[in-house]
């Protein structure tokens, strides 16, 4: 039956459509690789951030206890310490004490807060020496240098 008055004679052959392309993505593609990214670098701003968050986290808890200087000074100078600890070589830090941990706070931002300033009292006062202690300054310079270290790469 393959003769004039067949009506399958006059069908074009079969063509097979052409292979599906792996580019462009499909948009739901785009948009799981735009929601992988954001949350990418959401996480790794947040663990960037941990530490100078929960420092100045910790600087407000010791700023609102009701402590006497000599305790606001010690707590400062720890929190400090641990900060640097974390921030800065073991070896570079752990030993130092009095002149040379002021100096190295002082080289860690601009001025001299610690050494010249208000952060004086923390190389004696948490020892037992006396001192005058400005609470909202040394607060502040305390602030100022884990803002400033927090921000910077080791």
């Amino acid at each position: 039956m393959n003769g004039p008055d067949d009506p399958l004679a006059a069908l074009r052959p079969l063509h097979l459509p052409e292979a599906v392309s792996w580019w462009p993505p499909a948009p739901g593609w785009w948009l799981l690789t735009l929601v992988v990214v954001i949350a990418g670098g959401g996480w790794w701003w947040w663990r960037r951030t941990a530490l100078r968050r929960s420092a100045l986290a910790e600087l407000r808890l010791l700023s609102r206890c009701q402590l006497d200087d000599r305790q606001l000074a010690a707590g400062l100078n720890r929190l400090l310490r641990r900060v640097a600890l974390a921030r800065f070589p073991r070896r570079q830090v752990a030993p130092l004490s009095g002149e040379a941990w002021l100096q190295f706070l002082d080289s860690r931002i601009s001025g001299s807060p610690f050494s010249h300033g208000p952060g004086r009292v923390l190389a004696t006062l948490p020892y037992g020496a006396g001192g005058n202690i400005d609470r909202t300054a040394l607060l502040a310079v305390v602030r100022n240098w884990i803002r400033q270290v927090g921000r910077r790469q080791p």
